[in-house]
């Protein structure tokens, strides 16, 4: 359910990177992640997930690329490649997400990110 939901919000492409592929299954090669994950007291609402390519969720999960409050992607200072990164993200420097306010990632959650995961 969460998959479907985050995945429909985003119209299965990534809000990083804005990777959009469908295999041969009709299946969308993105992920649904959480913000703050299920086992840190995350939950499974649409304000607490993003659509994330397999990278761009490794290196979310790692701590290597993160959000601010105004949704634009930061990159760790502890990532061994920096320009590496910023080549894979979207040229506008902010993750795309969905139109509608209560389906974006909700500042509470980019912020626990930040303080627990992203490495500053």
């Amino acid at each position: 359910m969460f998959r479907r939901l985050v995945l429909q919000a985003y119209d299965k492409g990534c809000a990083i990177t804005r990777l959009k592929l469908i295999n041969g299954g009709g299946r969308a090669e993105v992920d649904a992640a959480h913000i703050r994950p299920v086992d840190a007291s995350g939950s499974d609402i649409l304000s607490n997930g993003i659509a994330l390519s397999g990278t761009a969720h490794w290196m979310f999960d790692r701590g290597l690329i993160g959000l601010s409050d105004d949704l634009g992607i930061l990159i760790s200072r502890h990532a061994n490649d920096p320009d590496s990164i910023q080549g894979l993200l979207n040229k506008t420097g902010k993750a795309i997400v969905p139109s509608g306010i209560s389906e974006r990632p909700h500042p509470q959650f980019l912020k626990w990110h930040r303080e627990n995961c992203f490495k500053h």
